[in-house]
């Protein structure tokens, strides 16, 4: 994994946490759930950056 790409996913799941918090914050449904979904898109990228790099060894 890139530290390139390492920094894009904990951007990825630092900006969903935000989102989910604003959301749940302002009770905004819409936000909280986008922020959700950032967040497991985040971690999906980090599985498969995995992946590729177990391939790789």
């Amino acid at each position: 994994m890139g530290l390139d790409d390492k920094i894009d996913n904990m951007s990825q799941d630092v900006s969903g946490k935000v989102k989910e918090g604003v959301g749940r914050a302002t009770d905004n449904e819409r936000l909280e759930a986008e922020g959700r979904n950032d967040q497991a898109g985040a971690k999906l990228k980090q599985a498969a950056e995995k992946i590729k790099d177990a391939f790789k060894s």
